[in-house]
Formats: structure tokens, C-alpha cells, sequence
């Protein structure tokens, strides 16, 4: 299952009336939402009195899905470090076991038919293991008990969309996918899946929200909220509305507690179809690419760079090489809109730009330095799922730093606090570069404490921090940085944009609010 908690999300696991075509001659076999049966039993005014005819209609196309998986993991002996520790293979002293092993695992999921030929879509994380683990099989069960095994047809990481086949000797019940982009805050909505285990397993609800953006950074993240109860194993089955169309495939929960609090996220149809479709006719599906790093503009982002509102999203880091620095986008921008569509909390940059064709020309606009600016930049093809998690890094990850001022050995006094900040800092020397393990030619201030009740504790900053800039102007002493924090206060902003590096990891910038 795939779970959302503030800004983390885990999975969900225990287009317009696009039709699919399904093999068998034209006229064989209707889909089970076609929409002369769905209207005889669903009032045009919206929700019945009750869901069991319509239920009863869209039941038999949606299915249950297994997994048989192979995982390596690392063999514990509880009797290591004791004189019984070599009794179980470990070794003298016990050591740390006989290494991998090779265990069974399972996994459940939801699905739906989507063809009379046995086509069937599901998420992708319901069919993919984890870590070293690998697939053996994969069964789909109908709503009759019956087993059927499953081939996998084709798989997108960067959507979590699947598409499996299975063989029968008669055809399927199966549904079509709906027009999403219809959806509207208060519709009824009903979800039909496997949670826990529990198959054929119907909720219904009402979309709470469209367009919903959960702060992934994803190139999909836009989803269809619902407070349907969605739980374990309702991943990968079909949200439909009172039309008995797909209208989206239940993915994601919000959920502080694991289970269902009335918090669901469904991958729309508009966006689901034609990756669908794709995958089935095996064509290679190609996203656009920047080579950027980006942020939301937040609060404090916004105080800091003196913008009057959240619009736009903020540029972390920029890839060498790619579109983006060859446009001369730079670390520091503010992206407010791509070919001519701004760039919203609902309309994400990522969104706009993976569903950009490679190789395409687009205007960017920016603002840099308080300048708005446009440049024009050549969309470069987005890398697979694994070569972005490779290149990703996480700006509130903390290491442990040592270095001069203010470490054991120091009996120098430290530098005074700078008030407003909440820091104290000290210029960055030769010896310290080295200490820090960044180039002696790195130019700035280190921080050489924090203090705890500051919104600079508060945001992650740490001792060993190099202050390289402050509201995009050089830092090299305690002077710089109190002129910043002048100007700041005198402009009556109420936060400074301090660009950080951090022993291991690229510069990246945080907004500080002063005080």
C-alpha cells in the first residue's frame, strides 16, 4: 500500500472512453459499465438508494492479485558474540550468520479487466519486489474463486501503472476507462478491491478533491482524492463513478495511523489510459526532461526572495548538461511557467514537463534576482525511475561535522550569534575547507553553532554548515551576513534565502525567517 504522511508517501500493497481492443469479433462481448445498463440501474439524478445493482455490474471485472516472490535476506544468528555463536554456521566468535538467504514472500493487490481477451490493469508496485527480491508468479483470481496466471504485458515505474494478461477459454466480464478530467469535487464515487485480503470488497465515497498534488515531486503527482475507505491491498483496483466508468486507479493514502482515514489517492484515467495503451502495444513511452532540482515555493521561500505569491517552483540545483543549464537556468531561479503554462501547486513543474515531447522547444519563465526573465530551453528525455533515485540527495540529511571553532581542543572563544539568524559563524580557512572535506577554494562562512530555538535549528542547519551566499550575494564574514540581514529587514521581508553546502552533497539553498 502506498501510504502519504505529511511528504512521504509507501505503497498501496496486501481518457476519454478509451476502449481496448479485445480480440474476439466486434459485438461479442459488452463491457460490463456499457452505458445502457449502467443508466438502467444508476437515476440520472447521481447516487441510488443503493450501490448493489451497480456493484453487481462492475463486480465481476475486477480481480485479485498475488505475487510469489524469491527475496535475499541477511541470516541473523541470535547466538552471535557467544561461546555457541560457530553452532549455526557463523564462524569462530558466531559472526553475522551464513549471509543472504533465500526466502518466500507474498504480495496482494487489486486489478480490473479492461478487455474480453484477459487484459488487466493494476499499480506497478503491486507486481514488483522489493530490494533484491524477484517475481516467480503472479495469479489473478476472479470474483468467482477462479485462479488464472498471469503474464506480465508491460510495466511503467514512473506512473506505478501495469498491464498483465491472462488466458481463458471464454471471455472476460471487463470495464472501460471513463473521461476523469469530468470529475467534479462532491461526486459519488465507488472503490472496488482486495484490502487485507479481503476480496470483492466495495466503499463508496465522494472525490474530495481533483488535480490533488501531494508534494512527490513525482511526474505524476496529480491525483483524484476520495474519502472512499482505501486500504492494504486496495491497490491497483478501480475507482468508478455513477456512470460505472474507471475514473481512476486507487494507489495512495494519507494515513498517520496505516489504515484508512478517509484520505485516497486515485491515478487519474486521462493520465492512466494512455500509458495503458502504450504498454499493450509494446511502444516505448518517453517523457521530457530539464535536469533540474526543484521545490515547491513555500512560505518561506517566497518571504525570503520578496514574492508576493506561491507561484512557481524554486530551483535547487541545476544538471550539467542538460536542457536546463543549457538554457542558462541557474541554481536560485523561480520557474513561473513552461510553454505558456504556469506552473501551480496543481499543475507541477514536473507534470508540465514530462508530458513535453523530447526534443521539443519551450519557453521557460523565470525569475532571478527579482528579474523576470524568459529563456528557451530543448526538453531532453527523462531517465528511467532507478537512474533518478541514483542521482537524488536529501538536503535535510545530517551528518556528523568536526572542525575548528568551537570543537574540543578550541580554547579560543567562539563568534557571537548573529541574532536575527539564529547562527554564529566564522569564516571558512584553508583548514577548515579541509576539515569539512570541501576545496580550499571554497569561499564563505561556517556555522559554527545554531541556536536550538531558532527557525535555522528549526529547518535542519547544523554546525559545519558553509554559508555561501545570502539572498543570492557573496558571504565571506560575519559582516556580509549582518548587511544581508539589514537590507532584509529594511526591504521588510521577512526571511533571508541562504545557500548552503554541506559536507558530501551539491549546495542547496534554505529560506531562514528572521527575528
Amino acid at each position: 500500500m502506498r501510504y502519504a504522511y505529511g511528504v512521504t508517501t509507501a505503497l498501496l500493497l496486501a481518457g476519454s472512453a478509451l476502449t481496448l481492443a479485445t480480440g474476439y469479433p466486434a459485438g461479442a462481448q459488452v463491457a460490463q459499465n456499457d452505458s445502457a445498463a449502467v443508466e438502467a440501474v444508476v437515476p440520472r439524478a447521481g447516487a441510488p438508494a443503493s450501490f448493489a445493482d451497480l456493484t453487481q455490474l462492475l463486480q465481476p471485472a475486477v480481480v485479485n492479485i498475488s505475487t510469489r516472490q524469491r527475496v535475499k535476506v541477511q541470516a541473523q544468528n541470535p547466538f552471535a558474540g557467544t561461546p555457541f555463536g560457530d553452532l549455526f554456521g557463523g564462524g569462530p566468535g558466531g559472526g553475522q550468520g551464513q549471509g543472504p538467504q533465500t526466502r518466500e514472500a507474498q504480495s496482494l493487490g487489486s486489478g480490473f479487466v479492461i478487455s474480453a481477451d484477459g487484459y488487466i490493469v493494476t499499480n506497478n508496485h503491486v507486481i514488483t519486489a522489493e530490494g533484491q527480491g524477484e517475481v516467480e508468479s503472479i495469479t489473478v483470481t476472479m470474483t468467482d474463486g477462479t485462479d488464472y496466471p498471469a503474464k506480465l504485458v508491460g510495466k511503467d515505474a514512473a506512473s506505478d501503472i501495469a498491464v498483465l494478461k491472462i488466458t481463458g477459454t471464454k471471455p472476460f466480464s471487463f470495464v472501460k476507462f471513463g473521461d476523469s478530467r469530468k470529475a467534479r469535487v462532491g461526486d459519488w464515487v465507488i472503490a472496488i478491491g482486495n484490502p487485507f485480503g479481503l476480496g470483492g470488497t466495495v466503499t463508496q465515497g465522494i472525490i474530495s478533491a481533483v488535480l490533488r498534488n501531494t508534494g512527490t515531486g513525482s511526474a505524476y503527482d496529480r491525483y483524484l482524492q476520495t474519502d472512499a475507505s482505501i486500504n492494504r491491498g486496495n491497490s491497483g483496483g478501480p475507482m468508478f463513478d455513477m456512470h460505472g466508468n474507471v475514473i481512476g486507479i486507487n494507489n495512495a493514502i494519507y494515513s498517520p495511523t496505516g489504515g484508512s482515514v478517509g484520505i485516497g489517492f486515485a491515478i487519474p484515467a486521462d493520465i492512466a489510459a494512455p500509458i495503458v495503451d502504450k504498454l499493450i502495444k509494446g511502444v516505448a513511452i518517453e517523457r521530457g526532461y530539464l535536469g533540474v532540482r526543484i521545490q515547491p515555493l513555500s512560505d518561506d521561500l517566497a518571504a525570503s526572495l520578496g514574492l508576493a505569491k506561491k507561484r512557481g517552483e524554486f530551483v535547487q540545483a541545476v544538471e550539467p548538461g542538460q536542457g536546463a543549464a543549457k538554457a542558462g537556468m541557474q541554481a536560485g531561479d523561480v520557474v513561473v511557467s513552461v510553454d505558456g503554462k504556469e506552473v501551480t501547486p496543481e499543475q507541477s513543474l514536473s507534470y508540465i514537463v514530462a508530458n513535453t515531447e523530447p526534443g521539443k522547444h519551450v519557453p521557460i519563465t523565470i525569475i532571478r534576482n527579482g528579474q523576470r526573465l524568459t529563456v528557451t530551453a530543448v526538453v531532453g528525455k527523462r531517465p528511467t525511475e532507478e537512474e533518478l533515485a541514483k542521482q537524488s540527495f536529501d538536503p535535510d540529511q545530517n551528518g556528523d561535522q568536526d572542525f575548528g571553532p568551537g570543537s574540543k581542543g578550541d580554547h579560543h572563544a567562539g563568534p557571537s550569534i548573529q541574532q536575527a539568524l539564529g547562527v554564529a559563524v566564522t569564516p571558512v580557512t584553508p583548514q577548515i575547507a579541509r576539515q569539512l572535506g570541501v576545496g580550499e577554494e571554497t569561499h564563505g562562512v561556517v556555522i559554527a553553532e545554531v541556536d536550538e530555538s531558532s527557525d535555522a535549528a528549526a529547518k535542519g542547519l547544523q554546525r559545519g554548515d558553509i554559508i555561501l551566499s545570502a539572498n543570492y550575494k557573496p558571504v565571506l564574514s560575519r559582516e556580509d551576513l549582518d548587511a544581508v540581514v539589514k537590507q532584509a529587514k529594511a526591504a521588510n521581508r521577512e526571511a533571508v534565502l541562504l545557500r548552503i553546502q554541506r559536507r558530501g552533497q551539491p549546495p542547496f539553498y534554505f529560506p531562514i525567517r528572521l527575528r
